[in-house]
């Protein structure tokens, strides 16, 4: 009964479904699959997010570092129709099936180091094809199995040999038969390259989707209340400061909130771009100096040493100064901004006033008034790998929270409580001495 509500309500809610997509205004989304292998390695594709498409820019950014490590014999096998769902329902591409059509491409994905894009954006037939030749600087040979025991390759230069096969659309033949068939010109080809003994890389894709998917489209204004609506804030890249064309230093924040007097306010300075004139980096120290057009100037000064009772480098934030109107104002690490030389450091707040990380190196009462407020601040200043990421993270916060103190005292708390009952019943002792029910009875005399 329970079973059959549940269906009942996947009914309506499918009928609500599609009557609003009825309504709306639908697009397509063209897609086809591909699937690269190699007899070399190949490097690893990032999984991509659920429904994600990739672009042409992105098969052009992964093929590239492959076609730059020498010549290549890229064998590319161009099926007139493919969709995923071709290769999930008559093959085991993207599934298990075992009555496959795809016998020798799923073998040759076995035995070889592969790569799947499972939804590629498709805009004309002949694009992945300009994509290799623009990438090889070779132009596409037509060819086929036989042509291709009978074809001489020069492996000195980069090749591409294009495959074309049909699809089940136009033919007489059942689409398993024909897929079959396709997968058996695929085994030949490969089975040729491999008697000559030819390193090759082989791609399987198709001239367009047998398949199109419709999705509706979302408007772009916000119409009346949306429920569970979330609207992705721009994020700002990080500040990057480089030495010799190498990134040295980088720093992020949500916001670098400065404030000299209560009647000025407080001052995002994350708002404004700055100027890095006068930044330093070397091996053992690092200086970022970011220069703001409303005439603020903040400093961070960083060291690195090593540490022989961890056996490793760790960075720390020594000072960090603000400038406005010739005045500075300097202030240290009171509670230690540091982290291993090889991670960044990251807090959600650093402040001079409230649970203060930053304390105020100077005498001068005037400057008391002072305010810095970094939020979401991370910074770098060693150990860079690249100008886009930062390291891992060592953040600020202690790993024992009051919110765990607290936990862990009520559960000590709960145990002792526990263990004194379980004392205390384990003390309870039977009676060693019982009233014999058949023995004579007391008799108590009665005095009138």
């Amino acid at each position: 009964m329970a079973e059959s509500r549940i269906h009942a309500r996947g009914r309506l809610f499918s009928f609500i479904l599609l009557f609003f997509v009825g309504l709306s205004s639908v697009n397509s989304t063209a897609q086809v699959p591909l699937v690269i292998w190699s007899t070399d390695s190949l490097p690893p594709l990032p999984s991509p997010s659920a429904g994600h498409i990739s672009s042409d820019q992105e098969l052009a950014v992964y093929l590239r570092p492959v076609f730059a490590s020498g010549p290549h014999t890229v064998l590319l096998f161009l099926q007139e129709k493919l969709s995923k769902d071709d290769l999930t329902h008559y093959g085991g591409v993207f599934g298990n099936k075992q009555d496959s059509a795809f016998k020798n491409l799923e073998a040759a994905l076995r035995s070889s180091s592969s790569v799947t894009f499972p939804a590629l954006e498709w805009r004309s037939p002949s694009a992945v094809t300009a994509l290799l030749e623009a990438e090889l600087g070779a132009s596409p040979v037509l060819a086929d199995p036989d042509t291709l025991s009978h074809l001489s390759i020069d492996t000195s230069v980069n090749n591409l040999l294009l495959i074309n096969l049909p699809y089940c659309s136009d033919s007489l033949k059942s689409c398993k038969e024909l897929l079959h068939d396709n997968d058996e010109v695929l085994g030949k080809a490969l089975s040729v390259l491999q008697t000559k003994g030819i390193p090759y890389i082989s791609i399987f894709t198709g001239q367009q989707p047998s398949r199109v998917i419709s999705e509706t489209a979302v408007p772009q204004e916000k119409v009346g209340r949306s429920l569970l609506q979330a609207v992705a804030p721009d994020v700002k890249p990080p500040i990057v400061f480089n030495s010799t064309g190498n990134p040295c230093i980088m720093l992020w924040a949500q916001n670098l909130n400065v404030s000299v007097s209560e009647s000025t306010g407080w001052i995002d300075l994350a708002a404004q771009t700055p100027n890095l004139t006068g930044s330093t980096c070397s091996s053992s120290s690092s200086q970022l100096v970011l220069r703001y057009p409303s005439g603020h100037v903040l400093s961070f000064s960083m060291s690195q040493r090593f540490y022989p009772v961890s056996a490793r480098n760790w960075f720390s934030l020594d000072t960090v100064e603000l400038q406005v109107g010739g005045v500075t104002a300097s202030y240290v690490g009171s509670r230690g901004i540091y982290a291993p030389a090889e991670y960044s450091f990251r807090c959600q707040s650093v402040n001079n006033f409230q649970n203060a990380l930053l304390v105020m190196n100077s005498t001068n009462q005037s400057l008391s008034q002072w305010r810095l407020n970094f939020i979401d601040f991370q910074i770098q200043g060693f150990s860079l790998n690249n100008g886009t990421n930062f390291s891992y993270a060592s953040d600020c916060a202690s790993f024992f929270t009051p919110a765990i103190w607290m936990g862990l005292l009520t559960s000590l708390l709960m145990l002792l409580i526990f263990v004194y009952g379980l004392h205390m019943i384990m003390q309870l002792n039977t009676m060693d001495r019982f009233d014999d029910p058949k023995g004579p009875s007391i008799s108590v005399p009665q005095s009138e």
